[in-house]
Protein backbone atom coordinates (compact mmCIF):
# COMPACT_ATOMS: atom_id res chain seq x y z
CA UNK A 1 0.00 0.00 0.00
CA UNK A 2 1.36 3.37 -0.95
CA UNK A 3 0.74 6.49 2.12
CA UNK A 4 -2.23 8.84 1.59
CA UNK A 5 -1.23 12.74 0.60
CA UNK A 6 -2.29 15.10 2.82
CA UNK A 7 -5.06 16.44 1.60
CA UNK A 8 -4.29 20.00 0.09
CA UNK A 9 -5.11 22.97 2.66
CA UNK A 10 -8.95 23.77 2.68
CA UNK A 11 -8.78 27.83 1.55
CA UNK A 12 -8.89 29.97 4.57
CA UNK A 13 -12.48 32.65 3.94
CA UNK A 14 -10.18 35.96 4.14
CA UNK A 15 -10.78 38.22 7.33
CA UNK A 16 -12.71 40.86 5.67
CA UNK A 17 -15.45 38.50 4.84
CA UNK A 18 -15.22 36.52 8.43
CA UNK A 19 -16.31 39.73 9.95
CA UNK A 20 -19.11 40.26 7.96
CA UNK A 21 -20.68 36.78 8.80
CA UNK A 22 -23.42 38.64 10.93
CA UNK A 23 -24.35 40.63 8.03
CA UNK A 24 -24.58 37.66 5.85
CA UNK A 25 -26.97 36.76 7.88
CA UNK A 26 -29.10 39.66 8.61
CA UNK A 27 -28.98 40.06 4.55
CA UNK A 28 -30.14 36.55 4.02
CA UNK A 29 -33.03 36.62 7.00
CA UNK A 30 -34.39 39.48 4.83
CA UNK A 31 -34.27 38.24 1.54
CA UNK A 32 -35.36 34.79 2.40
CA UNK A 33 -38.40 35.44 3.21
CA UNK A 34 -39.31 37.19 -0.33
CA UNK A 35 -37.84 34.56 -1.90
CA UNK A 36 -39.59 31.61 0.03
CA UNK A 37 -36.35 29.81 0.73
CA UNK A 38 -34.22 28.86 4.18
CA UNK A 39 -32.14 31.72 5.47
CA UNK A 40 -29.32 29.18 5.88
CA UNK A 41 -29.31 27.67 2.28
CA UNK A 42 -29.53 31.57 1.26
CA UNK A 43 -26.56 31.88 3.17
CA UNK A 44 -24.57 28.64 1.84
CA UNK A 45 -25.22 29.27 -1.45
CA UNK A 46 -23.52 33.07 -1.31
CA UNK A 47 -20.17 31.16 0.64
CA UNK A 48 -20.16 29.39 -2.26
CA UNK A 49 -20.71 31.98 -4.68
CA UNK A 50 -17.40 33.61 -2.71
CA UNK A 51 -15.43 30.79 -2.94
CA UNK A 52 -15.49 30.16 -6.87
CA UNK A 53 -15.12 33.81 -6.69
CA UNK A 54 -12.04 33.96 -4.65
CA UNK A 55 -10.87 31.06 -7.23
CA UNK A 56 -11.52 33.68 -10.01
CA UNK A 57 -10.80 37.15 -9.75
CA UNK A 58 -9.98 37.25 -6.27
CA UNK A 59 -10.86 39.34 -3.69
CA UNK A 60 -13.51 41.73 -4.25
CA UNK A 61 -12.69 45.54 -3.53
CA UNK A 62 -15.58 46.57 -1.57
CA UNK A 63 -16.45 42.86 0.27
CA UNK A 64 -19.96 44.07 1.90
CA UNK A 65 -21.18 45.30 -1.21
CA UNK A 66 -20.28 42.48 -2.75
CA UNK A 67 -22.27 40.53 -0.32
CA UNK A 68 -25.55 42.51 -0.32
CA UNK A 69 -25.23 42.07 -4.43
CA UNK A 70 -24.70 37.95 -3.89
CA UNK A 71 -27.83 37.92 -1.46
CA UNK A 72 -30.13 39.23 -3.71
CA UNK A 73 -28.64 37.82 -6.91
CA UNK A 74 -29.07 33.84 -5.12
CA UNK A 75 -32.52 35.17 -3.72
CA UNK A 76 -33.72 35.91 -7.29
CA UNK A 77 -32.41 32.51 -8.77
CA UNK A 78 -34.28 31.13 -5.53
CA UNK A 79 -37.92 32.93 -6.35
CA UNK A 80 -36.92 31.84 -10.26
CA UNK A 81 -36.08 28.51 -9.89
CA UNK A 82 -39.33 28.23 -7.24
CA UNK A 83 -41.95 29.27 -10.10
CA UNK A 84 -39.90 27.17 -12.78
CA UNK A 85 -40.10 24.28 -10.82
CA UNK A 86 -43.67 22.77 -10.01
CA UNK A 87 -44.07 20.09 -7.91
CA UNK A 88 -45.32 17.10 -7.92
CA UNK A 89 -48.81 16.33 -6.33
CA UNK A 90 -49.15 15.56 -3.43
CA UNK A 91 -50.41 12.14 -3.34
CA UNK A 92 -48.07 9.91 -2.25
CA UNK A 93 -46.30 7.40 -5.06
CA UNK A 94 -47.70 3.68 -4.90
CA UNK A 95 -45.25 2.02 -2.57
CA UNK A 96 -44.41 -1.41 -4.66
CA UNK A 97 -42.37 -2.69 -1.88
CA UNK A 98 -44.74 -4.54 0.29
CA UNK A 99 -44.64 -5.62 3.88
CA UNK A 100 -44.31 -9.48 5.02
CA UNK A 101 -47.89 -9.98 3.58
CA UNK A 102 -49.23 -9.08 0.07
CA UNK A 103 -51.02 -6.11 0.79
CA UNK A 104 -49.20 -2.56 -0.05
CA UNK A 105 -46.90 -0.91 2.31
CA UNK A 106 -48.53 0.38 5.81
CA UNK A 107 -47.91 4.14 5.14
CA UNK A 108 -49.64 3.99 1.82
CA UNK A 109 -52.85 1.89 3.23
CA UNK A 110 -52.79 4.71 6.31
CA UNK A 111 -53.01 7.41 3.61
CA UNK A 112 -55.86 5.62 1.36
CA UNK A 113 -57.71 5.22 4.73
CA UNK A 114 -57.21 8.68 5.50
CA UNK A 115 -58.68 9.54 2.55
CA UNK A 116 -61.57 7.37 2.37
CA UNK A 117 -62.37 8.29 6.01
CA UNK A 118 -62.41 12.27 4.43
CA UNK A 119 -65.01 11.38 1.30
CA UNK A 120 -67.07 9.96 3.57
CA UNK A 121 -67.06 12.29 6.47
CA UNK A 122 -67.61 15.02 3.37
CA UNK A 123 -70.98 12.78 2.11
CA UNK A 124 -71.85 12.81 5.72
CA UNK A 125 -72.32 16.90 5.29
CA UNK A 126 -74.19 16.54 2.27
CA UNK A 127 -78.28 16.99 1.74
CA UNK A 128 -80.08 13.81 2.24
CA UNK A 129 -80.88 13.25 -1.32
CA UNK A 130 -77.14 13.78 -2.46
CA UNK A 131 -75.87 11.26 1.00
CA UNK A 132 -78.01 8.73 -0.36
CA UNK A 133 -77.18 8.66 -3.73
CA UNK A 134 -72.87 9.78 -3.23
CA UNK A 135 -73.39 6.39 -0.62
CA UNK A 136 -74.40 4.36 -3.36
CA UNK A 137 -72.19 5.11 -5.78
CA UNK A 138 -69.15 4.53 -3.55
CA UNK A 139 -70.67 1.02 -2.42
CA UNK A 140 -67.81 -1.05 -2.75
CA UNK A 141 -70.61 -3.67 -4.53
CA UNK A 142 -70.03 -1.23 -7.76
CA UNK A 143 -74.07 -0.47 -8.47
CA UNK A 144 -74.84 -0.24 -11.68
CA UNK A 145 -77.18 3.35 -13.10
CA UNK A 146 -80.25 0.72 -12.77
CA UNK A 147 -79.27 -0.78 -9.55
CA UNK A 148 -78.70 2.41 -8.41
CA UNK A 149 -81.96 4.31 -9.35
CA UNK A 150 -84.19 1.27 -9.13
CA UNK A 151 -82.51 1.44 -5.14
CA UNK A 152 -83.20 4.98 -4.72
CA UNK A 153 -86.66 5.06 -6.47
CA UNK A 154 -85.77 7.76 -8.71
CA UNK A 155 -85.64 7.32 -13.05
CA UNK A 156 -82.75 6.73 -14.73
CA UNK A 157 -82.99 9.28 -16.29
CA UNK A 158 -82.99 11.99 -13.55
CA UNK A 159 -79.63 10.05 -11.94
CA UNK A 160 -77.18 11.97 -14.30
CA UNK A 161 -78.03 15.40 -13.67
CA UNK A 162 -78.77 14.60 -9.58
CA UNK A 163 -75.10 13.24 -9.64
CA UNK A 164 -73.77 16.13 -11.65
CA UNK A 165 -75.39 18.64 -8.76
CA UNK A 166 -74.62 16.47 -5.77
CA UNK A 167 -70.66 15.70 -7.03
CA UNK A 168 -70.66 19.66 -7.86
CA UNK A 169 -71.42 20.14 -3.85
CA UNK A 170 -69.19 17.76 -2.11
CA UNK A 171 -66.27 19.52 -4.74
CA UNK A 172 -67.10 22.86 -3.12
CA UNK A 173 -67.42 21.25 0.17
CA UNK A 174 -63.97 19.58 -0.07
CA UNK A 175 -62.44 22.55 -1.81
CA UNK A 176 -63.79 24.98 1.21
CA UNK A 177 -62.00 22.47 3.66
CA UNK A 178 -58.44 22.32 1.63
CA UNK A 179 -56.44 25.05 0.71
CA UNK A 180 -55.07 25.45 -3.24
CA UNK A 181 -51.31 25.05 -3.13
CA UNK A 182 -49.82 28.12 -4.07
CA UNK A 183 -45.52 28.65 -4.79
CA UNK A 184 -43.29 29.33 -1.89
CA UNK A 185 -42.71 32.82 -2.12
CA UNK A 186 -44.42 34.16 -5.03
CA UNK A 187 -45.86 37.24 -5.30
CA UNK A 188 -49.30 37.98 -7.25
Amino acid sequence: MTPREPAPPAPAVPEPFGALAPLLTAESDAEAAASGVDPRDLQQAVWLRLLEHLDGPGVPARPADWLRRAVREEARRARRTAVRELPYDDDPAPDTRSGPGPGPAPEWAAVQAERRRALRAAVRRTPVRCQRLLTAMLSPDDLTYQEIAGKLGISQGSLGPMRSRCLGCLRRMLAAGVAAPAHRGRVR
